[in-house]
């Protein structure tokens, strides 16, 4: 199973990446990201915050990458999973604040 940082344009990002010391871990940003960087399997695009579907796109992501573990760096971010947070235990997600 995999982790994923949000937030993946910030400084912040790579220092958690860093601090977890895990093989398994992804960045995402719904921000624009240069493409030769979306080219690994370790950085995908993540779906806007501002989404009214956010919650279930993410979640969507999760199941179809195999993200266990989910560390939102950005307050909106967080907010909007951690309004679904139910829903994303279901599925065994767990939703962290970065």
């Amino acid at each position: 199973m995999y982790t994923l940082i949000t937030s993946a344009t910030s400084s912040n990002a790579y220092r958690l990446k860093n601090e977890l010391n895990q093989p398994d871990v992804i960045l995402g940003d719904y921000l624009e990201l240069p493409a030769i960087m979306l080219n690994s399997n370790d950085m995908i695009r993540l779906p806007k915050p501002s989404s009214i579907a956010y919650a279930h796109e993410m979640l969507t992501l999760c199941l179809d990458k195999g993200i266990s573990k989910v560390y939102a760096l950005r307050d909106e971010e967080f907010e909007s999973l951690a309004e679904a947070a139910t829903l994303f235990v279901e599925f065994g997600i767990v939703i962290v604040r970065g």
